[in-house]
């Protein structure tokens, strides 16, 4: 599968992978950020943004999409970079295809399974018939009546586009995400670890990596540091886009040890 991705800056590559419902175009800040250190090649997973829809949600798919990526531009190492789902993605593809990989950064996501929590989104989403909603502001109205926090909504709309008929589609497979949920939400297994240096940079108020996770973090990727970004959640690079800049940085600038 060709995924759609866009380029910011020259030099050693940094693979940029967003998270459920995201696009890179939610990368754009950090991306050009990046972008004065690196080449960084921001992407479009599967059934998000601009790239192909596929029922498959496997993680072994998704990560075999990024290694036809690493073909395509010639690319015979990365840092690599995922966000919650597309930290699941960087695991596998690092497990998958380690020579591929130089350093790998999961932002806010252990390789463990996770129970459901996208339910509302999902049921929020599906009843929205957007056929009968002609500007952004009335859709945001109707799905205000399920989802109160404005920031979500604003951030699930960046998936709706005008169609050839002026009308709104959804740029996200929507059906493939909720009918392939159990996927997305699944553990990380490997035959042998990731050996490379990795780091998990998790928000001080999230919860998705917990000292509990640790041992299995440490599992699959052995020399993994673990670090805290203060005054952040889950999206850790949107509520503190200069600490996490600066954390990643450092982290993929570090010499070899």
């Amino acid at each position: 599968m060709q995924l759609h991705f866009q380029q910011y800056g020259a030099g050693q590559p940094l693979v940029i992978l967003h998270g459920l419902f995201g696009s890179l175009t939610n990368w754009n800040s950090i991306s050009k950020t990046f972008g004065a250190h690196y080449r960084v090649i921001a992407v479009d997973q599967r059934n998000h943004g601009n790239s192909p829809h596929s029922a498959d949600l496997r993680y072994t798919a998704l990560a075999a999409d990024l290694q036809e990526l690493f073909v395509a531009q010639e690319l015979h190492s990365a840092h690599v970079l995922g966000h919650s789902m597309g930290g699941k993605t960087a695991m596998q593809f690092a497990l998958s295809y380690p020579e591929l990989v130089d350093r790998l950064v999961v932002v806010d996501i252990a390789p463990r399974a996770y129970a459901p929590q996208h339910d509302d989104i999902f049921e929020a989403l599906g009843g929205l018939d957007l056929r009968r909603y002609s500007n952004r502001s009335e859709l945001d109205q109707a799905l205000a009546q399920q989802l109160p926090d404005r920031a979500v909504r604003q951030f699930l709309l960046t998936n709706v586009e005008r169609d050839d008929a002026g009308g709104f589609r959804w740029k996200i497979n929507l059906a493939a995400l909720r009918e392939h949920y159990a996927e997305i939400i699944a553990g990380i297994e490997a035959d042998q670890p990731f050996t490379k240096p990795a780091l998990f940079v998790r928000g001080a108020h999230s919860d998705y990596i917990q000292a509990a996770d640790e041992p299995a973090i440490r599992t699959l990727f052995p020399r993994a540091a673990i670090t805290t970004v203060a005054g952040a959640g889950h999206w850790v690079h949107a509520e503190a886009p200069a600490e996490f800049a600066r954390v990643v940085l450092d982290f993929v600038g570090a010499p070899e040890r």
